[in-house]
Formats: structure tokens, sequence, C-alpha cells
């Protein structure tokens, strides 16, 4: 594998994003790969923006996914996945959780949330998965583990054996909330 593989992460602060991310790189190293890792936290306590960049390949030597060369974007948020969709590859994927966070001036009531972002997603990207993650989650047994309802249908797209995933899951959370966030995992698998 010569090829550098780019998954950038987005959503808002305290969807777990930067957990997932950390659970990515987990993988990739574990499969003897060379990762590379960046966040970008911005305003994130208080719901801002958050972006994650993670590359991964024989040797890697940057952890700023360059313009235009994202292959995954594996996002949290429908408004935060189409700010970031102009950097995707012509033949990229997206995985996205259905979720509508409405940011301020939506909130506000001073601009209203943007109607029909699902179908303009996989309209430009048609190999798109979109995940019912909110709904996954609390199915699985907490809502706070969409992130992790969202890795699972990301397994299904990257193909890295099974156990690696459960093993960089195992390390990564809690033992007190490692049940929950296996059950939403394998949710997440279940999305094709």
């Amino acid at each position: 594998m010569s090829k550098i593989n780019n998954i950038l992460l987005a959503g808002v602060g305290g969807q777990g994003i930067l957990l997932a991310s950390e659970v990515i790189s987990e993988v990739m190293l574990m499969a003897g790969l060379d990762v590379k890792k960046n966040e970008i936290h911005g305003m994130s306590q208080r719901g801002g923006s958050v972006v994650s960049h993670v590359r991964y390949g024989e040797k890697v030597y940057s952890s700023i996914i360059p313009e235009g060369e994202v292959d995954i974007l594996f996002s949290f948020e429908l408004l935060e996945t189409c700010r970031y969709l102009p950097l995707l590859r012509q033949n990229g994927r997206v995985v996205v959780s259905d979720w509508k966070i409405s940011p301020p001036a939506v909130a506000r009531g001073v601009q209203a949330y943007p109607e029909n972002l699902t179908q303009k997603i996989c309209q430009q990207f048609p190999a798109s998965v979109v995940v019912d993650g909110l709904n996954l989650a609390l199915a699985a047994g907490n809502a706070k583990t969409v992130n992790t309802v969202l890795l699972g249908a990301l397994s299904n797209i990257l193909k890295f054996d099974r156990e690696l995933w459960l093993t960089a899951l195992q390390t990564m959370i809690p033992k007190s909330l490692l049940d929950v966030n296996l059950r939403a995992f394998e949710a997440g698998c279940q999305v094709k």
C-alpha cells in the first residue's frame, strides 16, 4: 500500500470526533501502517466546528490532507458535511450521520437550517452512506455513541480486520462505557 489514504472527520464539539479519530488511527497502527493525525478544535466546547485529519499508508509525511484529496469524509452532522464536500476527491465517499444540529444563527431564528442536505450530498457523491446515527445509538443504549455507530459503518468501507476495530475500541473507550459502545459499533456494522 504505497498510496496515502485520507479521512477527514467533521462535526460539532461534543460529538466524539476526537475519540473516533483516535480509534481509526489505532486500527491503522495495529494494521502496521504509518499514521498521522491532526485536529482543529475551534470553539468546540461551545458547539463549534471540529475537524480531524487522519492519513495512513506505507509512509506518511504530513498530517494535513491537501485540498481535493480527501478519500472519505466521515461526518457527524449534515451541515458540517456540506461545508467540507469541496475537499473530497472526485470519486470520494461520504459516511455521515443524518443528525441536524442548529448553528447559533439558526437557533436564534436569524437563518433557517438548509433543506435537502442529504439529497445534495448523495447527488454529488452517490456512494455516500447516510446513517440514522442518533436512533441507532439510542437503540444501543446511549445517545452519545453516535460516533461509535458511525465507526461501525466506516469499518464496512475500510475492510480492516474486525478484530482490529474491536481491539481499538477496547483500548480507547473506558471500561464502564465499553459494552454500550460495542453494541453501537455492531449497529453501525449493519448499515450498508
